[in-house]
C-alpha cells in the first residue's frame, strides 16, 4: 500500500535568499501525489526552531567510549497545524488518484530569533516537517529545513564609534635586548556587513635588529555553553599582508582593506551558542612570538548608510561649531540709545539746515507742490546709454589728458 505515494514534499511560497525573520509570515503547500485512490487519516505539520550543542571532552577520560558529553537545547519555535484529517466515525477519508495541495501558514515569534548557524559544535536550525498518517501503515515523514536571520543594523550609535589599540614589545633576553617593536591599529567604525572592506588604520615601527613582517586577518570565534562548561573553536576567514618593515624603519597603513568573505552575520542573542568576530592586526617576528592586538567587530545585515551617518556627523558639528553665539548673545538684547542722547540741539541744527516749507516750495516752482510731484509720477524711465551722462571730475580729466611719445 506504501507504493500508492509517488511523491510527497513540501514547498515555500516564498523562500528568502536572506532568510525569515522575526514576526515573518511563513507559508507554503504540502505537495502529494497518489497513483491510486490513498486512504488518509491525518494531515498535519510541525514546525520546529532550536539550538542544540553537543561535544565529548575525551581529554577527561581515558576513551572515548567513557568520555563526558555536554549536551544543550534552547527552543525558539514551535508550531503544529492539522491541514486535513477525517471526519466523522470513520476515521479516515479518500484521495483520487493525482496531484493533491495542502497549503499552511503560520508566523515566526515576533521576540528575537537567532540566525541560522552550523557550528563544529552546535548549531541553530529551523524546519517544517509533514506527517502523512494512513490507516494501517506506518506514518510518511517528510522534512525541508527554511532560513533565519536575525537583523543588526550596523548604523546603530553603538557601531559607529571608532576602535583603537596599541601595543609594544622588546626583543631579546637577559642583558642580549635590542630595541622594541611597537604596534597601533585603528578603525573608524565596528560595525560590518558581508562583502564590505575594512579600511585599516595602522603604524608599525621597528627599532629591533630583525626583519619584521605586518599582517592583518579576520578571526571567528565559536562558543558554545553548555552543563557549565565552555568549548571554543576560532578559525581565521580573511588575511592581508603589508611589506617586510626593516631595522630602524616605520610602515603606516592609511586605510589599507580587508575584505569580509561571505559568512553568517554574528551571534549575541543566544545563550548556549556565541559567533563573534575581531580585526586582529599583527606582526610576524622571526625567531619569536608574534606581536598582536585585536579589534573587536560585528558583521551586521542591514548595510551601512554612509549619507545618514554623515549628514548626522555634520549636523552635530554644525551645533558645535555655532553653540558660541549662545554664549556670545546675551538673553535679552540691550535697547538702541536714544538719539536725542547722542546728538545735541546744536549739532543737530549745524549738519542739517531747516528745509524750506510747502508754502515756499510752491512760490518756487510757480505751482502746487503735489502737482509738481505727480508730474514726474508717470514719466518713463531715462535711455540707457553705455555713456555716462554725469561723468565725475576724475572721469572728464582723465578723457582730457593724452600722452606724446
Amino acid at each position: 500500500m506504501g507504493v500508492k505515494v509517488r511523491t510527497f514534499g513540501i514547498v515555500f511560497d516564498t523562500e528568502e535568499l536572506s532568510g525569515y525573520s522575526s514576526g515573518d509570515l511563513v507559508s507554503g503547500q504540502v505537495l502529494l501525489e497518489a497513483s491510486d485512490r490513498l486512504a488518509v487519516a491525518t494531515v498535519r505539520l510541525e514546525a520546529k526552531g532550536c539550538a542544540r550543542v553537543n561535544w565529548s571532552d575525551k581529554a577527561a577520560a581515558p576513551s572515548a567510549v567513557t568520555a563526558p558529553r555536554y549536551r544543550e537545547e534552547v527552543v525558539y519555535l514551535q508550531h503544529q497545524q492539522t491541514l486535513q484529517q477525517a471526519t466523522g466515525d470513520q476515521g479516515w477519508f479518500t484521495l483520487q488518484p493525482g496531484k493533491h495541495e495542502f497549503p499552511f501558514s503560520f508566523q515566526l515569534p515576533q521576540g528575537p530569533l537567532v540566525t541560522s548557524f552550523n557550528g563544529k559544535y552546535g548549531s541553530v536550525k529551523y524546519w517544517v516537517t509533514a506527517i502523512l498518517e494512513r490507516p494501517g501503515v506506518p506514518n510518511q515523514i517528510v522534512k525541508r529545513e527554511f532560513s533565519v536571520t536575525s537583523q543588526i543594523d550596523v548604523n546603530a550609535p553603538n557601531f559607529q564609534s571608532s576602535v583603537s589599540k596599541s601595543k609594544e614589545k622588546t626583543i631579546g633576553c637577559w642583558f642580549f635586548t635590542s630595541g622594541p617593536i611597537s604596534l597601533s591599529a585603528n578603525i573608524e567604525r565596528s560595525g560590518f556587513c558581508n562583502g564590505e572592506a575594512i579600511p585599516i588604520y595602522a603604524e608599525f615601527e621597528n627599532c629591533s635588529s630583525r626583519l619584521i613582517m605586518p599582517k592583518a586577518a579576520i578571526f571567528q570565534t565559536q562558543t558554545y555553553l553548555a552543563n557549565e562548561k565552555t568549548k571554543t573553536f576560532r578559525q581565521m576567514i580573511a588575511n592581508v599582508r603589508g611589506n617586510h618593515v626593516a631595522s630602524g624603519s616605520t610602515e603606516s597603513w592609511n586605510g589599507k582593506a580587508l575584505k569580509i568573505p561571505p559568512v553568517i552575520p554574528s551571534i549575541l542573542d543566544c545563550c548556549i551558542i556565541r559567533v563573534e568576530y575581531s580585526l586582529a592586526v599583527y606582526v610576524h617576528i622571526p625567531g619569536s612570538k608574534k606581536l598582536m592586538l585585536e579589534l573587536p567587530i560585528v558583521i551586521g545585515t542591514i548595510p551601512y548608510n554612509s549619507f545618514g551617518s554623515r549628514t548626522a556627523s555634520i549636523c552635530s558639528q554644525f551645533s558645535m561649531d555655532m553653540s558660541w553665539l549662545q554664549l556670545a548673545l546675551p538673553e535679552q538684547p540691550e535697547a538702541p540709545p536714544n538719539y536725542a542722547d547722542v546728538v545735541s540741539e546744536e549739532d543737530l541744527a549745524r549738519q542739517f539746515p531747516s528745509l524750506p516749507q510747502a508754502e515756499h516750495l510752491e512760490h518756487e516752482f510757480g505751482s502746487p507742490i503735489f502737482a509738481y510731484i505727480q508730474e514726474f509720477r508717470f514719466q518713463p524711465p531715462p535711455v540707457y546709454s553705455e555713456v555716462d551722462p554725469n561723468p565725475t571730475f576724475t572721469e572728464e580729466m582723465q578723457c582730457e589728458v593724452s600722452f606724446e611719445i
